[in-house]
């Protein structure tokens, strides 16, 4: 019988990250960095201080963005997201996943923004173009995560 294979010394080891979770401010849940790689297929190209650097700055643009509705929750007892009433999917709080999803969005939109060169050949000026599509799609499907966790409707206008 013929056929290929590989012997398990050739195999690459998996990897296995090192990064701590990125503190958030104590209400907002933690990012971990090794959920965040696979859920948005971040490669390790990405250096954890730039990954990390991308995260911080979406945990604050969401975080300004909810900031009434969490000083409401808070001040209403709710001691953490988690403990805001949710349905839960797969155990957990559907508030938590709407919310890593916003920080997991706009933080592979400022990486991809941020990776693109800025002097650009008329091959890589095409890339570009072809780049900017999924840095909107990643700001809208933060956007919307946002919206739904303040139980608002997804609204789009265009101006004729």
């Amino acid at each position: 019988m013929t056929g290929f294979s590989c012997t398990p010394s050739l195999m690459p080891a998996p990897v296995v990250s090192t990064e701590a979770p990125i503190r958030n401010d104590g209400w907002f849940p933690d990012i971990d960095p090794a959920e965040l790689r696979a859920a948005r297929r971040i490669r390790e190209v990405i250096t954890p201080e730039r990954l990390k650097l991308a995260v911080t700055g979406a945990m604050i643009t969401v975080g300004n963005q909810l900031a009434v509705w969490q000083a409401a929750h808070m001040l209403a007892g709710i001691a953490d997201l988690a403990a805001v009433p949710s349905r839960k999917l797969d155990d957990t709080s559907r508030l938590v996943l709407l919310y890593t999803r916003a920080i997991g969005a706009y933080a592979k939109a400022e990486l991809v923004e941020a990776y693109r060169d800025t002097d650009l050949t008329g091959q890589g000026q095409h890339d570009a173009e072809t780049v900017e599509p999924s840095i909107v799609e990643l700001r809208r499907d933060a956007i919307h995560a946002i919206r739904d966790m303040l139980a608002r409707p997804r609204l789009r206008a265009e101006l004729i």
